[in-house]
This record gives C-alpha cells, sequence and structure tokens, in this order.
C-alpha cells in the first residue's frame, strides 16, 4: 500500500514542471502493478490551501478529481493520529505538520511507502519515499 501526498495531483494537473513528469511515469508505473494507492482527508484540506494561496481556485477541482480516481481509499485522520503526529514532531528534527500528519495515519495504518516530492518525509526512518 503507498500513500499519495499533496504534491503529486499538484504536479501532475500544473504546469510543466521536471517533478511533473517524474510523478506521471511513477504513477503510471504503481497503477499498471496495481499498487493500493491510499491518501487522507488532510491532503484534500492541503490542496484547497494550495490553490488558495495561489489564487487558482478553479484548480481545486481538477486536483480532487484526479485524487479521487487514483486513489482507492481516502483515509480519516483522527485523534489518535493528531496524537501520534504531536509525538513524531516533538521526537523528529526538520519534520514538518502536515508530514507528521500523514505519517501517523500511514503508520495506524501500516503503511511504509509514501509517494511524494516533499524532502520532509525523508527525516522518519519508519517511511520510505518515492520520488
Amino acid at each position: 500500500m503507498i500513500f499519495i501526498d499533496s504534491s503529486i495531483p499538484v504536479y501532475l494537473i500544473g504546469a510543466d514542471h521536471a517533478n511533473k513528469d517524474r510523478a506521471v511515469s511513477i504513477l503510471e508505473r504503481l497503477v499498471r502493478d496495481e499498487e493500493r494507492l491510499v491518501t487522507d482527508a488532510e491532503v484534500f484540506q492541503e490542496m484547497l490551501h494550495h490553490y488558495t494561496a495561489i489564487a487558482e481556485p478553479a484548480a481545486i477541482d481538477a486536483a480532487y478529481e484526479l485524487l479521487l480516481q487514483v486513489a482507492d481509499d481516502v483515509l480519516p485522520v483522527t485523534i489518535e493520529d493528531a496524537v501520534r503526529a504531536k509525538s513524531l514532531l516533538v521526537s523528529t528534527p526538520g519534520l514538518t505538520v502536515r508530514c507528521a500528519v500523514h505519517a501517523a495515519v500511514m503508520t495506524r495504518h501500516g503503511i511504509r511507502t509514501v509517494f511524494s516530492f516533499d524532502p520532509a518525509f525523508d527525516s522518519l526512518r519508519i517511511l520510505s519515499r518515492l520520488s
């Protein structure tokens, strides 16, 4: 099972960028290999924030549609995840809040791989990052 971070749909629907080609290539391979792809509800909130912050709210629908098409499941974020995220933040220098929340959700579900271009995930030894 592989967790899809918000950076993936952002690059996939965005303008040309080196990460766009890489994201397309990796996603095509994961789909071809029939990997189970999941995300969490927080990723959708992050896309709302991102596209509002860059004044491109029209892109929200495309990002949501893309993620809903490729994700086999959207996991909830629980209070248990928030408590675990707090613990990860305190014990892991360089970790961001958003990565801590996703890592907590991933840990609860036994997911060890994240598909992301965010290097903050690299500070967690419990995960490996596809990028």
